[in-house]
């Protein structure tokens, strides 16, 4: 029976919740689905999660200042990114045209080079290495046509590379060069892209922030059951969210984020087991 663990977008704060709450479902085997999606911030935990290091080490990146990984901070202006990824619900656009848009205010966008913002995301990943027992997914989409990219290892990309890509969210950081294109965040195409694990018995999804109007893993979620999958979406607690606040971006949330997730798994731990066996 084949499981698959979707790990959706959400900042720093979202990278956070995420590793929290699988420290506090330690021991139920998460770690050793056959598939993993990664999106955005989720492309972040997807590679820490393959990289061997111990849960109690990959929260302690969170929760110890003395091992968090260098961030740059960033404010999240809710008018301008709703500028960004608006569009009329009633007469919404083709997906591509949609993608191609939010390419090219990204592209045109001044932020911090990509060389710095690489430097960040190389510190996210503790192994630069795809792993080779089970299958890794992580989501990006090219600013200059709206293509979907969907890394793995035999991409040819680097899994910092994916990573850095799938994390490169329009307005805020700047699109990454990967060959001849310019890839964008994975969240550009879906929050968590849960429709990859199609096939799958067993779905678990994470998803760290829900954005107004967007229903895609709502849809997601009702096709894959409709195909067979069991699936269970797993959003952040009251606590989870006080801690986040109101930028996903902020760095200095990461501890109490992952200190509540913790908690959270914790609480749901008999509740997923069933589910995920």
């Amino acid at each position: 029976m084949g499981h698959a663990l979707v790990l959706g977008g959400g900042g720093v704060a979202g990278i956070a919740w995420e590793i929290g709450l699988l420290a506090g479902l330690e021991g139920i085997g998460l770690r050793e689905a056959d598939l993993i999606v990664g999106t955005s911030a989720g492309s972040a935990v997807a590679a820490q999660l393959v990289s061997g290091l111990p849960m109690d080490e990959l929260l302690a990146r969170q929760t110890d200042p003395a091992k968090q990984a260098p961030e740059i901070p960033a404010v999240v202006d809710p008018e301008k990114m709703a500028a960004i990824f608006a569009y009329d619900q009633e007469n919404p656009p083709d997906r591509d045209a949609l993608r191609q848009q939010i390419g090219r205010i990204a592209l045109l966008t001044e932020t911090v080079s990509e060389a710095a913002r690489r430097e960040v995301i190389t510190a996210r990943v503790p192994v630069d290495k795809w792993p080779d027992e089970r299958e890794l997914l992580i989501v990006a989409v090219d600013a200059n046509t709206g293509e979907e990219r969907v890394f793995g290892r035999d991409s040819g990309v680097s899994l910092v590379d994916a990573v850095a890509a799938s994390c490169a969210v329009p307005g805020i950081w700047p699109p990454v060069t990967i060959g001849d294109s310019r890839y964008v965040d994975g969240g550009v195409r879906s929050a968590e892209n849960a429709d990859l694990a199609f096939g799958e018995d067993v779905v678990l999804v994470l998803q760290a922030m829900e954005m107004p109007g967007v229903t895609d893993l709502a849809e997601q979620a009702e096709a894959l059951r409709a195909q067979g999958s069991t699936v269970l979406i797993v959003k952040p607690d009251e606590d989870v969210l006080a801690a986040m606040g109101t930028n996903p971006l902020d760095p200095t949330v990461r501890t109490p984020v992952a200190e509540a997730g913790r908690r959270q798994g914790a609480k749901l731990a008999e509740e997923i087991a069933a589910f995920w066996r």
